[in-house]
């Protein structure tokens, strides 16, 4: 269902109800038959869950023909890749694929990452529409379908759906101008229709106090577990920006001297020093202090930086420092360390009293805490002269900036524009009655593969040969609504299980895991079971107000957890004879639930976890729908959300406290046999789960993470929200990991 270029899906109604069509400018990505790479700037369109690719814009050149056009399949996923440098500018880059089949691949690129998730978005309407067609056909015809699963064949005929076209969205700003109408996108807001609350969806751990209001910005001191002798404290700085995320993380990101002096008094000078990949880097900086102190040698720094967009919309960029063999210490400058530190930049556009894009930035560190403890009694104004005030200012200093400079926010990414304005519709029309219509990924990878005169000859394309020629980069921002949380208290789930039958005994002490159960919160490198009230999930009015409620009691109960180490990732571990579930107690059990977190590192490692139900689950029930339903159902409701209780300050940041849908983030495997469940999910398959497993791994041994599973509610009937399973993982040791026979 639309809602100013965001939405939620509506079930089967997704399919049904309301048309969309975007558009814009993209980079096609790819390496010709001679090993050459190429960056083509093309006209990309998307009706339905069909696409279609053009050199020129179709608006402005009707009878244009497409140069590759393809669908989207219910196998069909989308990864977001990053930065990558090209020429003399960076691009945000997005990787196609079969769920099924990761060879069969392709690669677009954006200018921004406001861009990427457009598009993203665009793509997953796309396979919602896809999924809803192979839902509405009949037995006969769903076989018929997922049997051509090999995409080097053709696709039969396609019978045309699209009737009833509502909207056009544009993504972005290409070379040619669009005529557009302006458009009042909160018009389209209603209640139900708004994306989750910006509040985590855990009970928050820190206990903020403001003790001043600087510049605007307000700054808050961590009071919730504040030791008298402590030699830290998490300070933050909090202010609200008139820009959406996607503007003030490029400012934020952006390495161009010239923008930063305008904004940054420390960290202005700053240089690359090596791109690990498309989400972290490693920076070099330098400063002269003596504006800060009696300092007369100069100092520079390095540190790495790590970023990655939360499925709500929320960025956040990691700070650490760091060293590099690039950058040894040079003489003149003496070396010095910044503070650890975090930005979160969220969202506020389609809260109440606010208009136009607005975001929250927060600017997180640790800092000394004898400066600051002086400073907030007014006995030093020291403080005012260091790196970590200076660290703080930063906010201030961007709302200022972005304030002084209108020309980042004053366009939109996004206009919508009347059906009858656009000729491209019937050249859609056409596709969908056309007897051929490949895998988009086929028809992008093409491309990659063939050298044809249609790609080689561009106009204003740009291509990596080193020559002259540049990739033009465009600023562009748009905004994704949202409400705030509500508290309040859980209902049960009564219905998800048949209350007809007598519950069996489900007791943890029958079965054995290769993690042992915890018997107090002191014990270490164990599991335990807490309730759900720690955690916040879709209240009964959620579709009204967006309230949040308090989760109850999980529906199943933890019986197990396995804790293996593998040369290779592996999934269908349920089907090992020594797994858990082969036990002749577990095969005695209405049902289990395994979830297999699949740990990507050197070597592998696997987290399983072992959830019974104590009587039959009601097949009619939503639980039901989803052991029993289709794999692209299961990824589009399968939710997971986390909670460092104890831990580094910067892993908490790392890890978030947001729900994540899982089957959207990762691939998902299942294995539905007997009376069980498998759900394997392989967190190596995204490079930002990459990324955060790796930073939760180095502190592992001192952190307390608690952990929920459950399927999300969309429809009235499937509120309020219950949570199927949680656990809580004490200090986990590395070496204490189980090996798994093959």
């Amino acid at each position: 269902m639309k809602r100013g270029g965001s939405w939620e899906s509506g079930g089967s109604e997704s399919g049904a109800e309301t048309r969309l069509e975007y558009f814009g400018w993209v980079y096609h990505l790819g390496t010709n038959s001679i090993g050459r790479e190429f960056c083509h700037l093309r006209f990309l369109y998307i009706r339905g869950k069909y696409v279609m690719m053009y050199k020129r814009d179709p608006h402005e050149n009707p009878g244009i023909k497409p140069i590759r056009r393809g669908v989207v399949g219910n196998t069909f996923m989308v990864e977001e890749l990053g930065r990558r440098k090209f020429n003399d500018g960076d691009l945000y880059v997005l990787r196609f694929y079969n769920r099924l089949d990761e060879e069969k691949k392709g690669e677009i690129a954006c200018a921004t990452a406001g861009e990427t998730r457009k598009w993203m978005e665009a793509f997953d309407q796309a396979k919602q529409q896809a999924e809803y067609e192979l839902s509405q056909s009949s037995t006969r015809n769903r076989l018929s379908m997922e049997d051509e699963i090999d995409l080097e064949e053709r696709r039969p005929r396609v019978r045309r759906y699209a009737h009833g076209l509502k909207k056009l969205i544009r993504i972005g700003h290409g070379p040619e101008t669009l005529v557009r109408r302006s458009s009042n996108l909160g018009r389209h807001h209603r209640p139900s229709e708004f994306m989750e609350g910006d509040a985590a969806d855990v009970v928050e751990a820190h206990e903020w106090r403001c003790v001043r209001t600087v510049n605007g910005v307000r700054l808050f001191e961590d009071v919730s577990d504040h030791k008298p002798h402590s030699k830290t404290v998490l300070v933050k700085a909090v202010g609200a920006v008139d820009a959406s995320p996607d503007t003030v993380f490029e400012v934020v990101l952006n390495l161009d001297r010239l923008r930063r002096y305008e904004w940054d008094a420390l960290t202005g000078d700053l240089e690359l020093v090596d791109s690990i990949s498309g989400h972290s880097d490693v920076v070099y900086g330098s400063y002269d202090p003596r504006y800060l102190s009696r300092w007369q040698s100069k100092r520079d720094f390095i540190f790495s930086r790590q970023w990655y967009r939360g499925q709500d919309g929320t960025y956040t960029i990691l700070q650490c420092p760091a060293i590099h063999k690039k950058r040894p210490t040079k003489s003149g400058y003496r070396r010095i360390k910044i503070n650890p530190s975090s930005w979160e930049i969220r969202n506020l556009r389609g809260l109440a009293g606010s208009n136009g894009d607005r975001c929250l930035v927060t600017h997180m560190l640790e800092i000394d805490s004898g400066g600051w403890f002086k400073w907030k009694r007014d006995k030093c104004a020291k403080f005012e002269r260091s790196i970590a005030y200076s660290l703080l200012n930063q906010v201030s200093g961007l709302k200022a900036y972005i304030s002084a400079n209108p020309a980042l926010t004053c366009e939109s990414s996004t206009t919508l524009v009347d059906t009858k304005a656009s000729d491209v519709s019937g050249l859609i029309s056409e596709f969908e009655d056309a007897e051929v219509a490949e895998e988009f990924y086929d028809a992008i990878a093409a491309a990659d593969s063939s050298s044809s005169s249609d790609d080689d000859e561009e106009d204003g394309d740009a291509e990596l040969d080193n020559k002259n020629q540049r990739v033009k980069l465009k600023n562009v921002s748009w905004a994704i609504a949202s409400l705030a949380l509500k508290a309040k208290k859980a209902m049960d789930c009564n219905n998800e299980l048949d209350q007809h039958v007598d519950p069996v005994t489900v007791n943890p002490s029958d079965f054995c895991g290769s993690l042992h159960k915890g018997k107090s919160d002191g014990d270490s490198n164990c599991w335990t079971s807490p309730s759900g009230a720690g955690f916040k999930i879709r209240g009964k009015t959620y579709l009204k107000d967006s309230a949040k409620v308090a989760g109850g009691d999980p529906l199943l109960k933890l019986i197990a957890v396995d804790w293996f180490k593998l040369e290779s990732s592996r999934s269908k571990v349920a089907l090992h004879p020594k797994c858990v579930v082969q036990t002749e107690a577990a095969k005695k059990l209405p049902f289990i639930l395994v979830v297999n977190l699949q740990v990507p590192a050197k070597p592998n490692y696997s987290l399983v976890m072992y959830y019974a139900a104590d009587r039959p689950v009601n097949k009619n029930s939503l639980l039901g729908k989803f052991i029993d339903g289709g794999d692209a159902f299961r990824d589009s409701r399968f939710k997971l959300i986390p909670s460092i209780v104890q831990g580094y300050w910067m892993v908490k940041r790392a890890v978030g406290t947001k729900a994540c849908l899982l089957g959207k983030a990762v691939t998902c495997h299942y294995l539905r046999q007997d009376n069980f469940l498998e759900i394997d999910v392989d967190i190596g398959s995204s490079s930002v789960a990459r990324s955060i497993i790796g930073l939760v791994l180095g502190y592992v041994t001192s952190l307390v993470v608690d952990l929920a599973v459950l399927i999300e509610g969309r429809e009235e009937n499937e509120l309020p929200e219950y949570i199927l399973g949680t656990v809580r993982l004490n200090r986990v040791r590395l070496d204490t990991a189980a090996p798994l026979e093959t």
